[in-house]
């Protein structure tokens, strides 16, 4: 801070000074012990049931849902879209797009039955596979089941940046400096309401994650579950054997 201040004095622009060192200030007394991270807000969500129309914030149905547009007309099923930073304007086949929501902005989860298996009629066991964003599913089960769930697993992005798969590895760009608070931000708002469903005594949350983001996750858990009792359990996966090897195997076993 002695630096900054420093630095603050040789500013010459007596309006300029003053403001910086009110902005400073407010961020010393912002600073925290602990896990420190930035709150984030990158999130969009696909609102799949809402129709396209001109005003709506709108992302590709093959593209990141991050990646949004305005529509500023429609014409003969074609949008023509401003984006987001409003620097260009593109158009797209109505039929290629779908609406989104920022995060923050008011959304109201409901859900919405699709089909039904039945494979045990005289049993009473029964079971809900939910498809939906996971913070806003997590936000409807609030309001049935908080402080009801005995165990919860989630099995988050690992935030490595691969790509090579289907499931969403690369939560935030390998290149982004922020891309550990964002990964942070991202995971706090999601336990923060699985706390809630969870009951206080007798219940259980699994995670699983890799070594680019578990010590990161592990100070975010003792921060929000300081009651609980934390444990590691770690799975190694033996690296695949040589051809050499491969044969001796199988010579071995006849």
């Amino acid at each position: 801070m002695a630096i900054l201040d420093e630095l603050i004095s040789q500013i010459e622009d007596p309006t300029l000074r003053t403001r910086i060192a009110a902005e400073v200030e407010k961020m010393a007394k912002q600073k925290k012990f602990g896990l420190v991270f930035e709150e984030h807000l990158p999130e969009c969500t696909p609102l799949w049931d809402i129709p396209v129309k001109k005003g709506s914030k709108v992302a590709l149905k093959a593209g990141k849902v991050s990646d949004f547009y305005t529509v500023l007309k429609m014409v003969d099923g074609k949008a023509l879209c401003l984006s987001k930073d409003k620097s260009e304007t593109a158009e797209f086949p109505i039929d290629d797009l779908v609406s989104v929501a920022e995060f923050g902005e008011p959304i109201y989860p409901y859900l919405k039955p699709i089909d039904t298996v039945c494979n045990a009629p005289h049993s009473d066991l029964w079971h809900t596979l939910i498809e939906a964003d996971n913070y806003h599913a997590l936000q409807l089960l609030e309001y049935l089941y908080a402080g009801k769930v005995d165990c919860i697993y989630i099995d988050p992005p690992y935030n490595t940046g691969a790509r090579d798969w289907k499931y969403n590895n690369d939560y935030v760009d390998n290149s982004d400096q922020y891309r550990h608070s964002k990964w942070l931000s991202m995971m706090q708002k999601r336990l923060r309401l699985a706390k809630k469903l969870l009951k206080q005594k007798e219940s259980v949350l699994i995670v699983t994650i890799d070594e680019k983001e578990y010590l990161h996750l592990g100070c975010l858990l003792e921060e929000m579950f300081p009651e609980a009792k934390m444990q590691m359990i770690s799975s190694v996966i033996r690296p695949l054997m040589d051809e050499n090897l491969r044969k001796m195997a199988k010579l071995s076993l006849g």
